[in-house]
């Protein structure tokens, strides 16, 4: 193919915007070498209604709903016109992901930006350093048709995890009457539905984990099950991506993100398999880890749990319309997505109200929080999670500025807000769970007994509850939120007291713990009773 050289015009949705509480340090080192994805669009449009929630299998959709060839090919082209390298290795027809590897200075004049660097905060630190543009990324318009976005140009941090640790741990931890729980006892608050005789609760499946940061020591996951909550570990596999690595510091980091999802989703489902896959905190890291989540055939997770997230003004539009458009990707292979909405009520740390990100992608299950109160395992008293008028965290929650509502929430009653569209926005989230720091899990980090809350316990209880799920019925239970909005009180506790913020809970679906908290075992009775699926996921 001849190299493209035409009019150049403005990748749509691409616009960068001045980073806030950053410093510029100046132009980066166009010598410097880095990597760039290129996302392709589908060869097919993908339409996850009309599948009316038919799975497609793996053949299926590689078939119909990768990149085609020839985008692959101009883009190529492309790069090699402007002294770019394509990585074939990771590059990915079915991912539709071209891998660019060059020179800052190469980058630059490829997409007609401008690389600067900056630090964080103003702070001196050039480990913290990241570069960024501003403005928007440019193309030859030949390849607008086959582009969907451009990832790895701004590699700035792009999300936070959703957790909360309760400070006074040795009270929470050494006093039974303290409030706080082990994951399997939140399980049994939940009626969460036991394994069927003879095997493992979750055997057969695979959870898949995502990590922007951190890490874990296998020492940790031995002795919190061994010791702790006295039952067998989890297999615990690790995938590294674009840079990314299982590096464990102090109890003080991220390192106490990943042990709570995996010792939460593990000791929820312990005979399931659990895959972690570390990546960059990027767009781009954040993307290829869910993409290659997805469809990783070796492994094949039936469920990904995430627990990172910002709000949507910080992200550019391109790159939520690309992972969104991967989130898709999961709905149509039945491969659920559970996502932690938030843990700063309904502003999410920004400026009025908003909503996280992945958490209002339509695509996924937005898990909220709640504070939860038992006796002897028995659900006494639930509420909404705020912590905020004492200097915690709250539940995240709203209606989103970026996804319209989605018809499977038209009678949810969601607000309509002045942010949203005309026709309303998706209300956040979908489900709910114990989050609260006072009510929350004891784990263990590097060798430190922690109590931890946050939404970043929802996401991977949910998780563990789907793969138990999963393994009763036989079959993938997939993309859940059209299933369960029809259900009700059928198969949730619901939540009706408390607020968010600017939002309060009441009767039914709310934007603070949306249709509640899990009865399980009326869940897994109501998902039985629903007609199969035709041809599901392989």
């Amino acid at each position: 193919m001849a190299p493209i050289a035409s009019k150049r015009v403005e990748l749509p949705h691409s616009a960068h915007a001045p980073i806030p509480n950053a410093t510029r340090v100046g132009r980066s080192d166009g010598n410097r070498v880095i990597r760039v994805s290129v996302i392709l669009n589908r060869k097919t449009r993908l339409d996850i209604p009309s599948l009316q929630g038919r799975q497609l299998s793996r053949e299926e959709y590689a078939a119909n709903y990768g990149a085609s060839q020839e985008d692959f090919d101009a883009v190529r082209a492309f790069a090699q016109a402007n002294g770019l390298t394509v990585d074939e290795h990771k590059s990915s027809l079915l991912r539709r992901r071209v891998e660019l590897h060059g020179s800052i200075s190469a980058f630059s004049r490829a997409f007609g930006v401008e690389l600067n660097d900056y630090e964080p905060g103003g702070a001196k630190q050039k480990d913290a350093r990241f570069h960024a543009i501003v403005g928007a990324v440019t193309l030859p318009q030949e390849l607008l048709r086959s582009v969907e976005a451009v990832l790895g140009l701004d590699n700035r941090p792009i999300a936070t995890p959703k957790i909360r640790i309760r400070r006074d741990v040795s009270a929470a931890t050494s006093n039974p009457d303290a409030g706080t729980f082990i994951p399997p006892q939140v399980a049994q608050v939940y009626n969460f539905p036991a394994a069927p005789a003879g095997t493992a609760a979750g055997a057969g499946q695979t959870i898949g984990i995502i990590e922007l940061g951190g890490g874990y020591k296998p020492a940790d996951i031995t002795n919190y099950f061994s010791k702790t909550i006295h039952i067998s570990a989890p297999a615990v596999t690790d995938v590294v991506l674009d840079g990314g690595s299982n590096d464990p510091t102090n109890a003080n980091s991220a390192d106490a993100e990943v042990l709570l999802d995996i010792e939460v989703a593990g000791s929820v489902a312990p005979g399931a398999k659990i895959i972690v896959y570390f990546t960059t905190n990027t767009d781009q890291g954040f993307q290829d880890a869910i993409s290659t989540a997805i469809h990783d055939a070796a492994h094949n997770p039936s469920v990904i749990s995430i627990s990172w997230g910002g709000p949507e003004s910080s992200w550019t539009q391109s790159a939520i319309n690309s992972m969104d458009s991967t989130c898709q990707s999961a709905a149509a292979l039945g491969v659920t997505i559970t996502v932690a909405c938030g843990d700063s009520g309904s502003s999410d740390a920004a400026t009025g109200n908003n909503v996280d990100f992945p958490a209002s992608s339509p695509h996924v299950l937005a898990c909220g929080g709640t504070a939860l109160t038992a006796i002897n395992g028995h659900r006494q008293s639930e509420v909404v999670w705020n912590d905020q008028a004492s200097g915690g965290g709250a539940t995240g929650g709203g209606v989103s500025a970026i996804f319209p509502l989605p018809a499977w929430q038209a009678n949810a009653g969601v607000p309509k807000t002045t942010s949203a569209a005309s026709a309303g926005g998706r209300g956040v989230p979908d489900v709910a769970g114990n989050a609260a720091p006072d009510t929350g899990y004891q784990i263990l980090v590097d060798g430190q007994q922690e109590v931890v809350g946050g939404t970043s316990a929802v996401a991977p209880l949910w998780a563990g509850l789907v793969a138990l799920l999963n393994q009763q019925l036989g079959k993938a239970v997939g993309f859940l939120n059209p299933q369960l909005y029809p259900l009700g009180e059928a198969a949730f506790f619901d939540v009706t007291s408390g607020n968010n913020g600017a939002f309060t809970a009441h009767t039914g679906w709310d934007p603070c713990t949306g249709l509640g908290s899990p009865n399980g075992q009326l869940l897994l009775r109501s998902l039985d009773a629903r007609p199969a699926n035709s041809n599901q996921r392989r």
